[in-house]
């Protein structure tokens, strides 16, 4: 049975979707996590801000669900262009530090908000 994952903690779905699902035991899917300060709806400005943004965003809804980023094993990071990739990455490596998921990273050509960079994941925990 599926289970809707929400905390406050992070930006609320701006669309018809959760912010994470639990599926069946141990498998979290977490949305595509954009840059917004769940504080006061802000959106910090450059790459490296909107990284670390993005990926607070993760880490709160991973710890909403009792996961941690040591659970995530896939990550798919979309960003408005690829010349942001090197910062992102740096950004992005601070959070990653022990299990490496496996991730694909895509430049698209534009995401919601204007933002820089949206970042989704995939938990489990067995």
């Amino acid at each position: 049975m599926n289970k809707v994952i929400n905390t406050k903690n992070a930006p609320a779905a701006i669309g018809p979707y959760s912010q994470a699902i639990q599926a069946g035991n141990g498998m979290l899917f977490v949305s595509g996590q954009i840059p917004v300060n769940p504080e006061n709806g802000e959106i910090p400005e450059g790459i490296t801000a909107q990284a670390e943004q993005a990926l607070k965003n993760v880490g709160a809804i991973l710890e909403e669900a009792g996961y941690s980023f040591n659970d995530v094993c896939k990550t798919t990071c979309l960003l408005n262009s690829m010349d942001d990739f090197a910062a992102m990455n740096e950004v992005y490596a601070k959070y990653f530090t022990q299990t490496l998921p496996a991730r694909a990273a895509f430049a698209v050509v534009k995401l919601p908000k204007g933002v820089l960079v949206e970042i989704e994941a995939i938990a489990y925990k067995g």
